[in-house]
């Protein structure tokens, strides 16, 4: 694919009805409309690159004035010069000082700059011939080095100390390459667990997901505790059944999470999204001690990592982590929750800080401390670009995957040209087309019928009759 300078740019407002069954529903988030703010940057020649931010509705709005404010600044930038040095290239997009003074390094406008950093990295990934992951796990140490985000956070993680952690993990990147790309990635399903779905609807996922292969479920919490214990007790009583498990099947005991595993090694997480002040998290888990759970995700503001801290440290006695990250809005803050020791698990976001610059960073430095990452994924494309990061982490820098779980959810693939899929161990398949990037690209026909507002559904459901959508994840 050639082009040698960026000539311009399209940005879309796509919107998925998934509030109409429930889908991406929980304590916080009661009305969800899983949406890309989506970009597609141009060149003069044939080369395009494709990028998103996440939001579950009208945040569109804004965020697509950002996305245009960020995207004006890179037209007429030579390709080449940019692929050249991937580093310097996000120290001026986040580097805008008029931009950096509506939040730095936070908030819209890095929604927005991950957007177009995501693009950009698509588009370097395609220019080479190769899925995004297999681009950057073939850096040398010193390159991945270079094109990390170190700004701020040398009190936690030096470039030295870095690269000293790649170049120790080099001698097997090709046997880890190898091993991921036969057996796939370890994943986890959040599809079973929406707050909006009935019992019966929570029942029959939980059986489909055990089927599929997966060993590891999440639940959304935070409404009603004891709702809460009656939906936990429900999958439990599904998940820990031998007579449900898939005939022939057994689970690899290095693959179980956690120490609260149930007899057939399936492990069961849940996720507050937020919704609790710090004391109210600490007594809400303790009366959801019963359930056994790996982890609480998210179960105060994504910001306070003291008051993490101090949920970790009380609920540590019950065997009960706690992970976050999801809204986490900078690498400062994954710094914060490291060295205090708030978090057991890391789980980055591909669009919530801006792009693979920062997200390199948050993974070197979850290394140097020890933590497992484990993305988030529950929203649309999100499943499609995560994979590419565990495979990184896995390859090139961590070294290891029985930690850890990467999220899916199975709404909305069918609209990506390239979408994801799970292996029927519940792991997800390694993304191998050399034209697929960052694996974002929407087909036109999906663009078209979920536009904001003058797609033709957002049409229909204006006058009344919205045709039922199709796509996976809505029907009952």
């Amino acid at each position: 694919m050639t082009g040698s300078k960026i000539t311009g740019f399209s940005v879309h407002d796509i919107r998925f009805p998934t509030n109409v069954s429930g889908d991406g529903t929980d304590a916080m988030n009661k009305e969800c409309d899983y949406s890309a703010a989506y970009i597609e940057i141009h060149t003069d020649g044939d080369l395009k690159g494709q990028g998103m931010t996440f939001t579950i509705g009208r945040g569109n709005d804004i965020v697509m004035y950002a996305i245009e404010a960020v995207a004006n600044r890179i037209v007429g930038m030579e390709v080449e010069t940019i692929f050249g040095d991937i580093g310097a290239f996000w120290t001026f997009l986040v580097g805008d000082p008029q931009h950096r003074w509506l939040g730095p390094e936070k908030g819209v406008i890095h929604l927005a700059t991950a957007a177009v950093n995501n693009a950009v990295w698509d588009m370097f990934a395609k220019a080479r011939g190769k899925p995004l992951w297999k681009l950057i796990v073939d850096f040398t140490p010193e390159e991945m080095v270079k094109a990390a985000a170190f700004r701020y956070i040398t009190d936690a993680l030096t470039p030295e100390e870095a690269l000293k952690m790649l170049k120790e993990k080099e001698a097997g990147k090709k046997q880890r390459e190898e091993e991921v790309k036969k057996i796939g990635y370890p994943a986890y399903t959040t599809s079973v667990g929406w707050l909006g779905y009935s019992d019966e609807k929570v029942r029959r996922l939980t059986k489909e997901a055990l089927n599929q292969g997966f060993n590891h479920f999440k639940l959304k919490v935070g409404a009603d505790v004891e709702d809460d214990l009656r939906r936990g007790r429900l999958i439990r009583s599904i998940i820990d059944d031998p007579a449900n498990m898939p005939a022939g099947r057994k689970i690899d005991p290095a693959t179980i999470q956690g120490k609260n595993a149930g007899p057939t090694g399936c492990v069961l997480m849940v996720d507050a999204n937020q919704v609790w002040d710090v004391p109210q998290a600490i007594e809400y888990m303790k009366k959801l001690e019963p359930l056994k759970v790996w982890f609480i995700e998210e179960p105060t503001a994504p910001d306070d990592a003291v008051g993490h801290a101090a949920i970790r440290k009380a609920l540590k006695p019950l065997n009960i982590g706690v992970a976050t990250g999801e809204h986490a809005h900078n690498r400062m803050v994954f710094k914060q929750l490291l060295q205090l020791d708030a978090i057991d698990v890391t789980q980055i976001d591909s669009c919530r800080v801006s792009g693979i610059n920062e997200l390199l960073a948050i993974m070197l430095m979850s290394a140097k401390f020890g933590k497992p990452v484990c993305p988030h994924a529950g929203g649309v494309g999100l499943c499609e670009y995560v994979i590419h990061l565990s495979l990184i982490d896995y390859i090139a820098i961590s070294g290891d995957m029985t930690r850890n779980v990467l999220e899916f959810v199975d709404h909305l693939h069918e609209h990506f040209k390239y979408p994801c899929s799970i292996n029927p161990q519940g792991r997800y398949n390694v993304p191998l087309d050399p034209k697929e990037g960052y694996s974002i690209e929407m087909f036109e026909e999906s663009m078209k019928e979920f536009a904001f507002p003058g797609g033709t559904y957002w049409v229909a459901a204006a006058a009344g009759n919205a045709p039922k959508p199709k796509h996976r994840g809505i029907e009952d």
